[in-house]
């Protein structure tokens, strides 16, 4: 796991430790030291903690004009013992809906497992974002299934071609575009 690296052909778009308005503003990387893990799994140092002992992320790119927010996730989500989402959403997620992301994309492709708890979290989070969305893009098929158990599929959107969706090859705009207009389709607008 410590040569996955977080998606980094964006860095001339956004980099959040040079965002004034990001939680990870002023955050100094080492190429070198690997300081982070998950169980006995070193992690590539570009990624950044929030609490979790598990789970990882970076913020790729945001854009407060839109609203927007791409977060890339590492790990394992896990909500049973750490209560993931309750950190994710305290540390990260409120503090980007202060600053006006109502509109949030998760790439999941990294996420090894996830183990649910109650769905309260994930409710409060779209109570929260009003007319916005969170959308779960590239989760394992696993993953998936086990937010469907605990309902988090009423609050997030994932599935048919957000599984596999190709957004390496898009600038983090172009992805926003295409992401809003599926949802826009989904909701009938």
């Amino acid at each position: 796991m410590h040569d996955l690296e977080p998606y980094y052909n964006w860095r001339d778009d956004y980099i959040a430790a040079d965002d004034e308005r990001s939680p990870f503003y002023g955050t100094v990387y080492s190429e070198f030291e690997f300081d982070k893990k998950v169980y006995n799994y070193l992690l590539h140092p570009q990624w950044d903690e929030f609490g979790s002992t598990t789970l990882y992320l970076k913020i790729l790119y945001v854009d407060y004009d839109k609203g927007f927010s791409i977060i890339e996730l590492i790990g394992e989500w896990n909500d049973a013992i750490y209560n993931d989402i309750m950190v994710l959403k305290r540390e990260i997620i409120d503090v980007l809906i202060g600053e006006g992301i109502q509109k949030f994309l998760l790439i999941g492709e990294n996420v090894l497992n996830f183990h649910g708890s109650d769905d309260s979290y994930y409710e409060e989070w779209y109570e929260d974002i009003e007319d916005g969305w969170i959308v779960a893009l590239n989760f394992r098929d696993h993953v998936i299934q086990e937010f469907k158990t605990i309902g988090v599929d009423y609050y997030i959107h994932f599935g048919g071609e957000l599984d596999t969706f190709p957004w390496r090859t898009l600038k983090p705009k172009q992805l926003y575009h295409h992401i809003q207009e599926r949802i826009n389709k989904r909701l009938g607008g």
